[in-house]
């Protein structure tokens, strides 16, 4: 038997390491509550994970399919396939009127990997990096885990819950920053930055040496106005994107950054050693899927279907007020009528009528307790459903 010394020292190695306490990413942990009700037996309506309810566009499948039958799926380049890295330059060019250069895209596991390696590219431990709130989580919380200070701006009703050049440089007058990360459409509030207010902010940050980077995964999802990349308005900006979301491929895992030419390398060896290279099969399927256009505007045009059922039926059971849903797929409603506890809210709302919402402090750790996030990436009759159960749990 081990005496007690080494039974203390045998139990400390199994203690986790202080930058893996970081809080859980909320939604999954809301997802997995509504599998263990489906999984016995009850129907839920998903409105808690911001995934697409259509498949991967049919190209992409085809893609897929063939590799699989005729080649062998070994690593790549842990830059990307060059023919994908390509494709996703002329994107640039057919989508924005964009020149970037092939050279300066890397192909990512989804938009997850695109974040940790630009901040390990671009920032030391301690750096502090400013981000919106409501916004991300895993923003904060992968900044947390790589030893960086998150530095949450709130944003306002007055500005759209945009941010402005005026509030990041507010915060960087109280302690300087060295980075701020903003999305447009932005996760959970559906706001768009004008291409005149992220031109200021852009120009803002770096007339301060804040580096810029500009979560775009939801492009292509705009119903207010055509969506802007930052690619366009700086050549010092790092600019994130996916497959996830727009072409419904969230579980294939591939995304890309656009970089400036001094960081490619940098980043290029951290893929090396973090993961080789992004899986090869789900490449191949991503190239593809830009020939399946088509398909995903029809989906997109489901997703405002089901804003405009939200919009017209949730006043009607009483939730009113809702943040700037100009993109993505979300609705950000205020819930302060019916609690200050957004959490019990929607796990009351999931146990009593089946309905499976992100509470607000997932987004928001002060004002969320009073915001409860709607996902409508579903299909028009589970959208009417959820506004019938939502509308009959609520009394009205």
């Amino acid at each position: 038997m081990l005496d007690a010394t080494k039974t203390q020292r045998a139990r400390g190695l199994l203690t986790a390491s202080a930058r893996s306490d970081v809080p859980p990413f909320m939604v999954m942990d809301v997802m997995a509550a509504a599998d263990r009700i489906e999984a016995a037996g009850g129907h839920v309506i998903h409105m808690e994970v911001g995934q697409p309810w259509a498949p991967a566009p049919r190209a992409a499948l085809a893609a897929a399919h063939a590799a699989l039958d005729s080649s062998r799926i070994d690593y790549t380049s842990a830059l990307g396939i060059p023919s994908l890295r390509a494709r996703i330059a002329r994107h640039y060019r057919e989508t924005y009127g964009c020149d970037v250069d092939p050279d300066q895209i890397v192909v990512t596991t989804g938009s997850s990997g695109a974040f940790i390696l630009s901040f390990l590219a671009l920032f030391e431990p301690g750096d502090r990096v400013a981000v919106t709130v409501p916004g991300y989580p895993p923003y904060r919380h992968i900044l947390n885990a790589l030893g960086c200070e998150p530095v949450p701006i709130e944003t306002h009703s007055e500005t759209r819950h945009a941010l402005t050049g005026e509030a990041l440089l507010e915060a960087h007058r109280k302690a300087p920053l060295k980075g701020v990360l903003v999305g447009s459409p932005a996760n959970p509030t559906g706001t768009m930055m004008t291409r005149e207010a992220l031109t200021e902010l852009i120009a803002v940050a770096e007339s301060e040496g804040i580096r810029f980077i500009s979560d775009e995964i939801y492009h292509g999802l705009d119903y207010a106005f055509p969506a802007v990349t930052a690619a366009e308005l700086s050549r010092d900006a790092v600019v994130i994107n996916s497959f996830s979301k727009y072409f419904c491929m969230t579980g294939w895992r591939v995304g890309w950054m656009v970089l400036p030419e001094s960081l490619v390398r940098p980043v290029e060896r951290l893929q090396q050693n973090l993961a080789i290279s992004v899986p090869t099969l789900s490449q191949i399927a991503a190239e593809a899927a830009f020939d399946g256009r088509a398909e995903m505007e029809a989906v997109k045009r489901g997703y405002e279907e089901n804003r405009a059922i939200l919009i017209e039926g949730l006043p009607k059971a009483g939730l009113t007020e809702f943040l700037p849903a100009d993109g993505a797929f979300y609705l950000y409603a205020d819930v302060s009528t019916f609690t200050s506890d957004s959490y019990d809210f929607t796990k009351r709302m999931l146990e009593e009528a089946r309905v499976a919402a992100t509470p607000g402090i997932d987004f928001d750790p002060v004002r969320g307790k009073s915001f409860v996030r709607f996902s409508y990436a579903r299909s028009a009759e589970d959208m009417r459903e959820a506004v019938r159960r939502i509308t009959a749990w609520l009394g009205r």
